[in-house]
């Protein structure tokens, strides 16, 4: 046989009759990446390999879907070195398939992600998968279900600065404080995708964020009872949008119970029903790809992460059409 072999445990691996929920995930994730697109969109930043000689630069390519695949299973650089090492889907998903291939570093890893970070190419990801999704015929334009969560920033001061992290803040949750970061985002009413996002430490009210998350087209708004008064602030004043925030908690736990108390309440239960559906992404960011923690420093390096976060949601819930219409 000549030219480049397989090794033993990709060998073992392709031969395996049962396909493992990574396996099937990541053929999914190939099928609905606008791969091209993203590619086109890096490959004026990367750095060519020099005429001079030097070590050549790993295909463009196989850092992006490295980089991805650190998204979807919160792996830092070194865990994500040897997740490559160790595992030969990885491996394969990433184009480095062959045992005489050199599987690329945590520091080249991280030399990518300083890439997107410094050329904000976070959210031209976002955006460049939105442009796909429309493309596809998933316009966002109906109306926008608005919301807040918040991100947990490592407490500890136990690290090279003697101090956390300056740019991230606290804030109080009903009898709780929380240390971190906040993501706001718009989400479209009808799919459930969302189509603008923000970030900012903890102690920033909801609120003040709500006129970026809003794409100019929605003729409804939904939000929770956080942006009570959304209507009269002045960056909204002129719009024409009809509002439906929630009415707050201690309001309509004294609701009469009259027809009309009663007939209140059931609107509130309808407008739950509808903001209801801004939790599925954060479900998604939070548990399905786990970013409940922040692992970077720094109000501009998770801004980059959150964007490209926010891409992959909105890839993962439309995956089943996306397969579906080819």
């Amino acid at each position: 046989m000549g030219g480049k072999q397989l090794g033993f445990t990709d060998y073992e691996q392709s031969t395996a009759k049962k396909r493992t929920k990574r396996e099937k995930f990541l053929a999914e994730m190939e099928k609905v990446v606008p791969w091209q697109a993203l590619v086109d969109l890096i490959e004026p930043y990367y750095p060519k390999s020099s005429s001079k000689g030097g070590r050549p630069s790993y295909p463009l390519a196989t850092m992006l879907r490295i980089h991805l695949m650190q998204q979807w299973y919160s792996l830092s650089d070194p865990a994500m070195e040897d997740a490559l090492i160790e595992v030969p889907t990885m491996r394969r998903f990433a184009g480095i398939e062959l045992i005489s291939d050199k599987i690329p570093d945590e520091t080249t890893i991280l030399a990518f992600r300083h890439l997107l970070e410094k050329h904000d190419l976070g959210q031209k990801i976002f955006e460049t998968v939105k442009a796909h999704l429309k493309q596809r015929g998933m316009a966002m334009k109906q109306g926008t279900i608005i919301d807040a969560t918040l991100i947990s920033a490592p407490s500890s001061t136990k690290n090279k600065t003697g101090e956390r992290d300056p740019e991230m803040h606290q804030t109080k949750k009903g009898n709780q404080w929380y240390f971190g970061m906040k993501v706001h985002i718009g989400v479209d009413k009808d799919s459930g995708l969302i189509h603008s996002v923000e970030t900012t430490s903890a102690n920033v009210h909801d609120i003040t964020r709500a006129a970026q998350l809003l794409h100019g087209e929605e003729e409804v708004v939904y939000g929770d009872a956080g942006y009570q008064g959304i209507d009269k602030r002045a960056e909204i004043a002129n719009k024409s949008i009809t509002f439906r925030v929630a009415m707050r908690p201690g309001k309509r736990r004294v609701l009469p119970d009259t027809p009309d108390g009663r007939l209140l309440d059931l609107v509130e239960t309808a407008k739950a029903h509808i903001r209801a559906k801004v939790e599925h992404p954060f479900r998604v960011i939070k548990e399905q790809f786990g970013f409940r923690k922040t692992r970077l420093r720094g109000m501009a390096k998770n801004h980059c992460k959150v964007n490209v976060l926010a891409a992959l949601t909105n890839l993962f819930l439309a995956r089943g059409y996306l397969l579906a219409t080819g």
